[in-house]
């Protein structure tokens, strides 16, 4: 018997710590918490890969607004339309316009100071108006375009020689997709390009950011664990600071060789007509530094640098790939946007950026592959500055914000058969005042995206070449699991062979 009890005792303290939780959550007015929350690991236990999925899950079971404890840390979970409007604008914008103090804030954002990981306040406001009106701007974004069309006519050129030269061969399109938005992404920021026909010195720069990229996604994990879990820095996770100053410092290397570089450039050629028309990202923030070199400095530069890049890059390349996967697998969605295409644009020329805001269907697909597979499935969290109030229910002051996008674009409710890739759901709303928050795959509010625009046009670019130049066949059955992490990449390489 005195074994028995020995044994109970355990389970009976973690049934009254449940229950006990529970029931405060209720006394205070809290959002439904799924039950139990354990100790130390709170609802952890609740979540497997991919983590978009499980959370939409559990938000089914429970409800839209959601209190979980993550480890540590008392997290909102958000995952219906007027919840995320409630939260990203009207009376809580300000409130949840905040970072979370996350590891990778503290080493990747430069010790949270990054247009990323800044929480809301002066500084953030001044970076987010350069990022929006100097390097983002449509004027910016239109005296970089002969960029955007040269890459695309080498994506196209690469491909034609490689079917020229194998005609039989199958393609494995991935890595050209990759390198037509790194290449564009890297010579709008420090005008060089990385990746095909380079000097020996870009092919070193190439292989140091697929080093840093490759680092990082390793420790993803192991930093997700101890942000949430810092206990576990005593169980196997104790380097994990280490890895990430590490990673840091050769980013930061990388990007110091940038603006030295460029910064040598620009001082021996500096009344050059051409050079300051069509200046690059990197040489608009050095001339300002040269107005304001106090605020200026080279750190600030390299934050908001290393942001359009690693997070630009990524996330577009996932979308493209995601796209051309769907036109793969819904071959008469490929021949009617072929003949969009075909009709408008013509045989003689290759699709233009001016051209891609004319083919409605082009868009409409790419819409769809961003409500179907968003590239970032839950927006990168929000923190409450101060206590407030979300679907009635009190939020305390410190709570982070997850704003499950991938829920609220694959919810019945919302949008019919949402499993399905059907781009014509699309026809019927006139611009994104229509949608709402039933659709909002670059974020809203004060921390939306500031590069939507260049991400839609390189979606468009790149995509649209491939339809227009190529009669496109799929290899076999194609595999559309989704991978895990931070960002919702497509776990397989679509496979294809173009047909003469």
């Amino acid at each position: 018997m005195e074994n028995l009890c020995l044994y109970l005792s355990p389970v009976i303290l973690l049934a009254l710590y449940s229950i006990t939780l529970h029931l405060l959550n209720k006394l205070r007015n809290l959002p439904p918490s799924p039950f139990p929350a354990l100790p130390f690991i709170g609802h952890i236990y609740l979540l497997r890969k991919p983590f978009h999925r499980s959370l939409s899950e559990v938000s089914r079971r429970h409800g839209p607004a959601l209190f979980l404890r993550l480890g540590t840390r008392p997290v909102l979970l958000v995952s219906s339309p007027s919840l995320a409007e409630e939260c990203l604008t009207k009376k809580n914008d300000i409130t949840f316009a905040n970072r979370p103090n996350l590891l990778n804030g503290r080493y990747f954002g430069y010790n949270y100071t990054s247009l990323s990981w800044s929480s809301y306040g002066e500084h953030w406001r001044n970076l987010r108006r350069i990022s929006s009106l100097e390097l983002l701007s449509s004027h910016r974004l239109h005296a970089l375009s002969h960029i955007r069309a040269d890459e695309t006519s080498s994506l196209v050129r690469k491909l034609f020689h490689v079917t020229k030269e194998e005609p039989d061969r199958v393609l494995e399109v991935k890595s050209a997709l990759f390198e037509f938005m790194f290449n564009i992404l890297t010579r709008m920021i420090t005008g060089k390009r990385y990746y095909g026909k380079m000097s020996v010195e870009n092919s070193k720069e190439a292989n140091i950011l697929e080093e840093i990229a490759t680092e990082t996604s390793k420790v993803a994990f192991e930093t997700n664990v101890v942000d949430f879990l810092p206990f576990m820095k005593w169980f196997g996770f104790g380097d994990v600071e280490k890895k990430l100053i590490s990673i840091h410092q050769k980013r930061d290397k990388f990007m110091q060789k940038v603006i030295d570089d460029n910064r040598r450039m620009m001082e021996n050629h500096y009344s050059s007509t051409d050079q300051v028309k069509k200046k690059t990202m990197v040489e608009v923030l050095l001339d300002l530094q040269r107005s304001d070199p106090a605020y200026y400095t080279d750190e600030t530069i390299k934050n908001l640098l290393l942001v359009l890049l690693q997070g630009g890059s990524s996330t577009s390349t996932i979308a493209l790939e995601w796209a051309f996967s769907l036109l793969l697998d819904n071959p008469e969605t490929l021949k009617k946007a072929q003949s969009e295409i075909d009709a408008h644009v013509g045989y003689n020329r290759l699709i233009t950026e001016s051209d891609v805001a004319d083919l409605p269907y082009l868009r409409h697909i790419i819409l769809e592959t961003l409500r179907l597979h968003p590239p970032v499935s839950i927006l990168m969290p929000h923190r409450s500055s101060a206590e407030c109030a979300v679907g009635g229910f009190r939020i305390p002051a410190g709570t982070i914000l997850l704003v499950n996008i991938w829920e609220i674009h694959h919810n019945p409710r919302i949008w019919a058969d949402p499993e399905k890739f059907r781009p014509e759901r699309f026809e019927s709303f006139d611009g994104k005042k229509d949608l709402g928050f039933r659709f909002f795959p670059f974020g809203s509010g004060r921390r939306a995206c500031p590069g939507e625009n260049l991400g839609i046009s390189n979606l468009g670019l790149g995509l649209g070449s491939l339809i227009q130049c190529f009669d496109w066949e799929k290899v076999g059955e194609i595999d559309m699991s989704e991978g895990a992490g931070t960002t919702t990449p497509k776990l397989d390489k679509p496979t294809a062979t173009i047909n003469e």
